[in-house]
């Protein structure tokens, strides 16, 4: 650390690993980790002049890939005109727009939104918006009731509704809320319904309704919890109960809004309208930090009779101006094409392109894919780091976790960028299912 301004590769390479701590790692043991220079489209290219096709999206938010020229035209011009101010007291067009055409693409009734700065927070402020609902009415419900296998993110709330299973918020257990859990939907996507899969939670909110403020889910997919697609249907009859008993129900879209299930929300699948929706990742296609809360006028005016009155929330970066002009061109491009014909022909894609590996019964559970999500379940968790650098050495990048592989790509990745991905995934599973090591 003698030089701080030392712009030599060897010695920033020295550095991040022993001093730049990377997501989910331990600063002791660092993983590998490889030096990106560049994107664009599809394509990550590292120091080293390799390319690799990204079927990751960047965690899921590049829907439209890297270097889009319209989404740097759009912060471009906004960044010459502000870049930056509070919210509290003014206003300004990007934020605005960004609303209104929000509340033009959202199920009907979720007309009022908030703008916060991630997926976590804007978990953490729909379960403060649940619990400031019910305050006015019901005080005593404090409590909130999930699915198992869901991920709602890393904060302390979010890990409170973050299947204790998963491994996210083990070490915290101790100090996050208890809340309550309930087996998820028993039906995958598409199977045919039956009622029976809605028990569990009809025979949970007759009982402890009255002391819950919220039942919070992933619509139809669930994301880092095991990415397991169940049947639209519950949805439906979860809408039912807890309008039954005054419950209020939100929807995390987080990862599967805007195109990513083969519908623009997740929820479209089953035509239903949830008390709350979170927005993130694909909101500004991955070029910047922006998430959104969606509410109907049930929650506006409950949180409006509270004994605060007001939503006591209010981040620093609220309504950043650059990231609402990136949210605004994310939403041209959106809308500009059909994107769910897309996610759906890449969906047909995924599923012919792996379905072969279910007869690889030695390692593999299960093969499904929904929109733009394919999906190789194992029967064991892989070692992720030995994993990332197999499909490193076949030029993809992709990050399998516990024992899930997955391809989740850019909306505008090529029919063949989307084979090699498939191919890589290919290889893998049945060299492991030659040689049983994972």
């Amino acid at each position: 650390m003698n030089n701080i301004n030392s712009n030599d590769e060897k010695e920033l390479k020295e550095f991040d690993e022993n001093h730049v701590w990377h997501p989910y790692t331990s600063l002791n043991s660092p993983i590998p980790t490889y030096h990106v220079v560049s994107a664009e489209g599809c394509l990550l290219r590292l120091d080293d002049g390799r390319e690799l096709i990204d079927g990751m999206s960047s965690w899921w938010a590049c829907c439209h890939g890297y270097g889009n020229q319209h989404l740097i035209d759009c912060i471009t011009d906004q960044l010459n005109k502000l870049s930056h101010v509070m919210f509290a007291g003014f206003r300004h067009d990007p934020a605005t727009v960004l609303c209104k055409r929000l509340t033009s693409m959202l199920p009907e009734g979720l007309d009022y939104v908030f703008l916060a700065d991630s997926g976590s927070v804007a978990v953490e402020i729909a379960l403060k918006m649940a619990i400031q609902y019910q305050s006015a009415k019901h005080p005593e419900r404090t409590r909130f009731l999930t699915v198992r296998g869901g991920y709602h993110g890393d904060t302390m709330a979010a890990m409170s509704v973050t299947d204790p299973g998963s491994g996210f918020s083990s070490e915290y257990q101790s100090y996050i809320p208890k809340q309550y859990f309930i087996e998820r939907p028993a039906i995958s996507f598409h199977d045919e319904w039956n009622d029976s899969a809605i028990e569990p939670l009809a025979l949970y909110l007759k009982e402890h309704h009255q002391e819950t403020a919220a039942f919070i889910l992933e619509p139809v997919m669930q994301g880092a919890g095991g990415m397991y697609f169940y049947h639209p249907q519950y949805l439906v009859k979860a809408r039912e109960l807890c309008d039954r008993y005054d419950i209020v129900m939100i929807c995390d879209e987080i990862a599967t809004g805007f195109g990513r299930t083969g519908k623009m929300f997740a929820c479209n699948h089953a035509g239903i309208v949830p008390d709350i929706m979170t927005l993130g990742k694909g909101l500004t296609g991955g070029m910047m930090t922006l998430s959104a809360v969606a509410v109907t006028a049930k929650i506006r005016d409950g949180i409006s009779a509270s004994p605060a009155k007001v939503l006591m929330h209010g981040p620093t970066f609220m309504a950043n101006p650059l990231a609402c002009a990136a949210a605004n061109g994310s939403l041209d491009l959106l809308l500009s094409g059909d994107v769910c014909a897309r996610t759906v022909h890449i969906e047909k894609l995924l599923y012919d392109g792996l379905k072969e590996l279910t007869a690889c019964k030695r390692v593999v559970k299960d093969v499904r894919s929904l929109g733009a999500c394919g999906v190789v379940e194992l029967n064991r968790p892989v070692d992720t780091v030995r994993m990332q650098k197999f499909f490193v050495d076949r030029g993809v990048w992709l990050r399998p976790f516990g024992n899930i592989i997955y391809i989740y790509p850019p909306f505008i990745i090529s029919d063949e960028q989307l084979e090699a991905c498939m191919k890589a995934v290919r290889e893998l599973v049945h060299i492991l299912d030659r040689d049983g090591e994972y």
